[in-house]
């Protein structure tokens, strides 16, 4: 295991560099507030567990060749005490992460510059917000992240790279990052919210009379056909029902994307290691599956993740991806469904706009004071769009049920 140790002046700590979650001892990791189930007044995040990020890492779905090598900072006490980490990764594009800087690449590559590599403080394919300064419990999280957001910049710097991005972060580490100087970026998604509800029939009747039929009929038209849903967890996570879902996977993410991020591999481990936090809602015809939408549960929230077919069928991505997370968020207690990046067809569905945050540190003055102008434009722009989406919603007066 490659490290490093680059200097934090004036505090106590001891930042290493990890090349992969091996450099983190399991018991070590589970003392990350979020990293694990059941922990005392915790969220648990299951996209920032070590068996998710060692899943990707083990199957080869990150590293070298996928342009994300590992460089996982560790913050240690000085007598050797896990204090805090980031999961990190060295880019050498700008795929995959849903917060996107094409465009500041391209302008600083015509303007002379070398824009990648860079580093990127997030999970990879997953645009979720969670912790990503994470520190351990007991541990004064202020210090601790400040630590980390200054230990961040350093490496930035020793490396020599254009830039260090962490996407997805909860509004508290935004908070510390934008002291420290880096710039603050908003984005949208949709998120459904349960207050309580006791079924999916009480949640309609919050929503205005012209979006209650359109959404029974749609659930009806769904599974027309002898369509039959399931829902798959635990135990019920086969070895046959991850290659029907990989097939799905494989043919979306071909047409989507051109080339699919995860490997079979991945979804094995991942159903080895995590199969209580996995929900599959899997659509079957004629007795053999024809669709699939891959779910992980968190402590108070599911989060729909992946999905494909290889039937069409009018609205069966509608019901499998979104209105079955609604019904298992009900049935299990959860307050949030939260359905992925984009998509303002989630609005009619009852996912409202949420605001999604990322901190940017830019190493280049010119650079830096040219995206910090654009996102000060950005940022008033998104604000707009999520004030006149909320007043669109499908509520009744317009207003969300949460």
């Amino acid at each position: 295991m490659n490290s490093e140790q680059p200097a934090l002046p004036g505090k106590e700590w001891v930042l290493r560099v990890v090349t992969g979650m091996d450099g983190f001892a399991p018991e070590d990791w589970s003392l990350l507030a979020g990293t694990s189930r059941g922990a005392p007044n915790d969220v648990y995040n299951p996209f920032i567990s070590r068996a998710f990020l060692s899943a990707l890492e083990e199957s080869g779905s990150v590293g070298r060749a996928a342009g994300w090598l590992p460089q996982h900072l560790r913050l240690e006490t000085p007598d050797g005490q896990l204090a805090g980490a980031v999961p990190c990764y060295l880019k050498s594009h700008s795929q995959g992460e849903y917060v996107f800087d094409h465009g500041w690449a391209d302008a600083f590559e015509r303007a002379g510059g070398r824009y990648y590599p860079k580093l990127q403080s997030s999970v990879p394919f997953t645009p979720v917000t969670g912790p990503r300064l994470l520190t351990s419990r007991g541990a004064n999280p202020d210090a601790v992240r400040t630590a980390l957001g200054q230990g961040l910049m350093t490496l930035a710097d020793r490396l020599g790279v254009s830039s260090a991005h962490v996407t997805f972060a909860p509004e508290d580490e935004i908070r510390v990052l934008a002291d420290l100087g880096y710039l603050y970026r908003t984005d949208q998604q949709f998120h459904f919210k349960n207050p309580g509800y006791s079924s999916y029939d009480e949640f309609l009747e919050t929503l205005a009379s012209r979006k209650r039929k359109a959404l029974r009929k749609e659930r009806r038209a769904a599974v027309d056909n002898g369509i039959t849903i399931e829902w798959l967890t635990g135990g019920d996570l086969t070895e046959a029902a991850w290659d029907a879902f990989h097939e799905f996977y494989m043919d979306t993410g071909g047409r989507k994307w051109g080339r699919p991020y995860l490997n079979r591999a991945f979804f094995s481990l991942i159903g080895e290691r995590m199969a209580d936090d996995i929900l599959l809602v899997m659509a079957k015809r004629d007795g053999r599956w024809i669709a699939g939408a891959l779910n992980f549960i968190g402590s108070d929230a599911i989060f729909g993740r992946h999905w494909g077919c290889t039937e069409d069928h009018p609205y069966l991505h509608f019901e499998v991806c979104y209105h079955q997370a609604i019904d298992f968020a009900i049935a299990r207690g959860l307050k949030t469904v939260e359905a992925g990046a984009q998509g303002q067809h989630k609005l009619a569905r009852g996912y409202m706009p949420v605001t999604t945050h990322s901190a940017h540190y830019i190493a280049h003055p010119g650079l830096k004071q040219a995206v910090a102008h654009y996102l000060e434009h950005e940022r008033a722009e998104i604000a707009e769009i999520g004030t006149e989406l909320e007043r669109l919603g499908p509520f009744r007066h317009s207003q969300d049920a949460g």
